[in-house]
């Protein structure tokens, strides 16, 4: 069963565009996907109940059989860090049951898709931030990223704080919208490949 960690340099960068896309692609070469966003903050409520909207694409990019809390283990309404949302929401974020809901997708795929919220070091609890989830969690982790000017210095921070947390940098993947500038971003990409020596790319391909 393979695995990766999908982190941001900020929010709003692309990462659930990227994670689902995987998620897409993988069904198309007949895996079994679990893809998987266990916290969500600014969620709305529909119909009684608190609906994630990126854990919604990435449960429905997957094929639509994750149901429960396998499309999402918690649902928060503030639009801020899952700290700052829980406290404000008198909520507790248990990483356990994260981690129990994870093993327990994981073990009915052949490929895990694990979004984080927002970046590296948005806070989840007192004592952990995202990174601590991805380490706890294991898998190698893919940076999205912005493909526009001042990608580079968050990039590189980001690939270092990854390092720094001793987690396997599986790629850097440069979320390119239709307005952005072609020529920029493959600047930006040549540029921080010459601070970093692993795969940074557009594309997903060699990702799946």
């Amino acid at each position: 069963m393979k695995g990766y960690f999908i982190t941001g340099t900020d929010t709003g960068v692309g990462k659930t565009f990227v994670t689902a896309a995987m998620a897409r692609r993988a069904r198309a070469r007949g895996q079994h996907v679990f893809a998987f966003k266990p916290i969500e903050t600014g969620c709305e409520r529909v119909g009684g109940r608190l609906v994630g909207a990126d854990q919604e694409i990435l449960a429905e990019a997957a094929g639509g059989w994750q149901q429960g809390p396998l499309r999402g283990v918690y649902q928060l309404v503030q639009p801020a860090a899952p700290l700052v949302a829980a406290e404000s929401e008198g909520a507790e974020l248990d990483i356990h049951r994260v981690l129990h809901t994870l093993h327990e997708g994981a073990a009915k795929a052949d490929l895990v898709l694990v979004e984080g919220a927002g970046g590296w070091r948005v806070p989840i609890t007192p004592n952990l931030d995202m990174g601590g989830l991805a380490a706890e969690i294991g898998y190698p982790v893919i940076i999205v990223a912005r493909a526009t000017l001042g990608t580079i210095n968050h990039t590189l921070l980001t690939i270092e704080a990854v390092q720094r947390d001793n987690c396997w940098l599986a790629a850097v993947v440069l979320s390119r919208r239709p307005e952005d500038d072609a020529l920029a971003a493959a600047s930006n990409i040549e540029q921080i490949r010459r601070c970093w020596p692993g795969t940074v790319t557009e594309s997903i391909d060699s990702l799946i």
